[in-house]
């Protein structure tokens, strides 16, 4: 009648004990590896995603010349991408990056472009007519659907057409803003949602 109990206390005693030292070690030997490989991607990560960002293009400005990135060159440069149209994401980036040039003063060497995403409804007459809220340094940039698309896959622009009736429709689509240096490279997002003045400091590192 006693021998029960005691057989199930050497039981408990061996078996539990050394499982549970195994699980340990071989957790904290998982546990380093994973660490490895965690640092090992994230420092890789921003060279495979940020250097290939942005590109040639050829495209109409909102006065209708034709533009191409070489007309941008020796100045810093914002890109955004959106439409006019928007209901209200793009109008608002578009005041605050006003807001940041003007800060920076009317000699400040810098450009913005607004590249839209929905050129079927957004030709040079109405980004003009838009932009004119807007700072003048903001250049509208329009094309037929084909000229467009390349820099749109050149900036990882992500936009699609939402369902809608006729030519009432949403378009979604990626609202962050780029800085690009004086020889058209990517330099990172900029965040142009804070003071003018604090945004017009960090940009002038790059004048």
């Amino acid at each position: 009648m006693k021998s029960s109990p005691k057989s199930g206390k050497r039981a408990g005693e061996g078996g539990p004990s050394v499982s549970k030292g195994l699980l340990v070690a071989g957790g904290v030997v998982f546990a380093a590896m994973f660490a490895v490989f965690v640092s090992f991607t994230n420092e890789r990560a921003p060279t495979t995603s940020t250097a290939s960002i942005g590109g040639p293009f050829q495209l109409t400005a909102h006065n209708g010349q034709q533009v191409s990135e070489q007309d941008f060159l020796g100045r810093p440069f914002l890109v955004f991408f959106g439409y006019t149209h928007c209901p209200d994401v793009c109008h608002t980036t578009l005041f605050e990056m006003s807001e940041v040039l003007r800060a920076l003063g009317p000699q400040a060497k810098i450009g913005g472009l607004f590249v839209t995403v929905d050129p079927e409804r957004d030709s040079p007459e109405t980004l003009k007519d838009y932009l004119s809220n807007f700072d003048p340094r903001i250049i509208g940039l329009t094309g037929p659907r084909p000229q467009l698309e390349p820099m749109l896959r050149e900036y990882r622009i992500y936009a699609k057409r939402a369902p809608g009736n006729g030519g009432d429709y949403a378009v979604d689509h990626t609202t962050v803003v780029y800085l690009m240096d004086k020889n058209g490279s990517f330099v990172k997002t900029f965040n142009v949602d804070r003071k003018p003045n604090e945004a017009a400091r960090d940009l002038e590192k790059y004048l």
